[in-house]
């Protein structure tokens, strides 16, 4: 639809699409991959297209956040909306930073070193589409709010260097600073105390904007959306029990930065 209609104003404007290229800053061959769905529209593109030959419609602006969804890995599209416009986000997650909190360079370094490798384009659109989602840090109307329970173990992991594994951290120790974030830690050694309420994997809970409570899990690829009240209401008990057994949100705070100002090997 993006390219259909650009493809039309274009025409309807009498431009080439070397002439929307200049007033746009991309190549004439960069605007046919884009009206011929070759090369589908960046949002940087998108937005060059609203001041170029948008009309004052405004249509270009409101695909922006459409055509960030469609770069969403398949198993995360049905979730990703739900996410955008959650009242409430409750996460625990125990192998790597969560999606919402992750650092470019963090996403890149984890989503192009995965198996399969993908192409250098695709995985351009995915960190995109992925940082794009720190939208909802901002949104005020309302004001969401956002809870992420961490194993230490995402903490220690390094992933793609040193120096992008500590800034991550100092990323997220200043997330945790924001008044609609909570931020707590499971320490590793939790399991040494007898209870670890968190050993059977991560999960997201959301109350919905239309304040009905579900819970999203994704594994290997393939992600589940619970809905049903029964089993909705155990994995938040469970949730609950995680909490309790983390660090306060401010011990769990110093103990990033800390970790994060520590000399790693």
């Amino acid at each position: 639809m993006v390219a259909a209609l650009a493809k039309a104003l274009r025409e309807q404007l009498g431009l080439t699409q070397e002439e929307v290229g200049k007033m746009t800053g991309y190549t004439a061959s960069a605007i046919s991959a884009m009206e011929t769905c070759a090369q589908p529209a960046s949002d940087a593109m998108l937005v060059a297209l609203e001041k170029a030959i948008g009309g004052g419609l405004g249509l270009f602006e409101k695909a922006r956040k459409l055509m960030l969804m469609e770069k969403y890995p398949p198993q995360f599209k049905d979730f990703a909306l739900m996410e955008a416009e959650a009242v409430t986000l409750s996460s625990y997650q125990t192998y790597v930073i969560d999606g919402l909190f992750q650092t470019p360079a963090y996403a890149r370094a984890l989503i192009g070193g995965g198996f399969p490798q993908l192409q250098n384009g695709q995985v351009d659109e995915l960190v995109e589409a992925r940082i794009a989602r720190r939208a909802l840090f901002e949104r005020t109307d309302p004001t969401p709010m956002v809870e992420l329970i961490l194993d230490e173990a995402a903490l220690r992991r390094t992933i793609g260097s040193e120096d992008i594994q500590r800034d991550q951290l100092y990323a997220l120790a200043d997330d945790a600073e924001r008044e609609n974030v909570s931020l707590q830690v499971v320490r590793l050694n939790r399991g040494a105390r007898g209870s670890h309420a968190g050993t059977r994997g991560d999960m997201v809970l959301v109350v919905t904007k239309e304040h009905e409570h579900v819970v999203y899990l994704e594994v290997e690829d393939e992600s589940t959306l619970i809905s049903d009240p029964v089993k909705v209401a155990r994995l938040n008990h469970r949730y609950a029990k995680i909490r309790s057994q983390a660090l306060s949100p401010d011990e769990s705070v110093s103990f990033i930065r800390k970790l994060a100002g520590e000399e790693r090997t």
